[in-house]
């Protein structure tokens, strides 16, 4: 017999709007994960705008494109920089700026079709 698992789930009920970019899902869920390693603790309803993810969808999705070989190693520094520490979009115009939109335009069709991006 299987344990039975005590996790409430960490999205919200109202109906959620889904983001309108990959980058905006990604940013949301750069700010979430920096709250949640400051301690934060996620519920529900404690949002302006409710989502139709919670923040580890856009984790896995972006673990599942790397297990698949779709992202590289360096796509993910570029994700975890821009997105992560500055907590904008910032390019230098050269190879990191190509590599952040190659990492959200290869995130966008899984992140479509789980409607988390409109």
């Amino acid at each position: 017999m299987g344990l039975k698992r005590n996790i409430s789930k960490t999205y919200d009920d109202r109906d959620g709007e889904p983001f309108a970019t990959p980058e905006d899902a990604w940013i949301w869920y750069s700010q979430c994960q920096r709250a949640r390693d400051d301690g934060a603790r996620f519920r529900e309803g404690i949002g302006a705008v409710a989502r139709p993810c919670a923040p580890d969808d856009i984790a896995r999705e972006v673990r599942r494109l790397v297990q698949r070989r779709v992202l590289g190693r360096a796509h993910l520094r570029v994700l975890t920089l821009f997105g992560g520490e500055s907590g904008v979009a910032v390019g230098d115009g050269g190879g990191a700026d190509r590599l952040w939109r190659e990492a959200l335009g290869r995130l966008e069709a899984p992140l479509r079709a789980k409607g988390i991006v409109a």
